[in-house]
């Protein structure tokens, strides 16, 4: 499990290609390193991988098929950096809110709004998701727990939403690069999405007993 807090970001320095398969080798500093072991989780722009390899700052993950083609980590390069958060501890105070690591979609910057010290970042999602995404509620954003701003429907169909960014978050995680056109990883928040399919559920069993009377 993870809180959505990130603890910093940490920079990518090898990239093996295999079939369907990478490994990406990430340069961790020392905090982010301790008590780290083979097998441990850490989320990666909140993609949950496992420590493969330790080989001083280096250490090195595994990454599917599947990862590769749900999130922006297949177009890594050596050189760029990822959020890190390792795995919440029993005991952890839980800042953000409480994340899986298992992204369901990506989402495109469609805008960027600057203001004195803050940003708002607009995000396109797949229309699917939209039942997911309301005002005020959580959602997880390349391993960030942030608070959904607005939501608004595009002409495209697609459904668009915002986040404000304060220089804290900013100055801590990729989200000061981002610029319009590029590629975020989404979670939605696991209580939300348990939720809205139970109501839609229940909504249908109501409306298919209706249906026979």
């Amino acid at each position: 499990m993870f809180t959505g807090i990130v603890q910093g970001v940490a920079k990518v320095v090898a990239v093996r290609e295999l079939d369907d398969f990478r490994v990406h080798v990430v340069e961790m500093p020392p905090a982010m390193r301790e008590g780290l072991e083979i097998g441990a989780s850490v989320a990666h722009n909140g993609v949950c991988l496992t420590v493969t390899a330790i080989d001083g700052d280096s250490v090195s993950f595994d990454l599917m098929r599947e990862t590769l083609r749900l999130t922006n980590l297949g177009a890594i390069v050596p050189g760029q950096c990822v959020n890190i958060e390792r795995a919440a501890r029993f005991g952890d105070e839980i800042g953000g809110h409480s994340m899986s690591g298992h992204i369901i979609s990506m989402a495109e910057v469609v805008a960027i709004e600057e203001a004195p010290n803050n940003r708002r970042l607009w995000f396109s999602l797949p229309e699917r998701l939209g039942r997911f995404v309301f005002e005020k509620g959580y959602i997880g954003v390349d391993g960030i727990s942030l608070t959904i701003g607005d939501v608004r429907q595009s002409d495209s169909g697609s459904v668009e939403f915002s986040v404000n960014l304060i220089p804290e978050t900013l100055s801590r995680t990729t989200l000061q690069d981002r610029a319009p056109g590029d590629q975020v990883n989404i979670e939605i928040d696991p209580q939300t999405q348990v939720i809205v399919e139970t109501v839609e559920r229940v909504l249908s069993q109501k409306s298919g007993r209706s249906n026979t009377h």
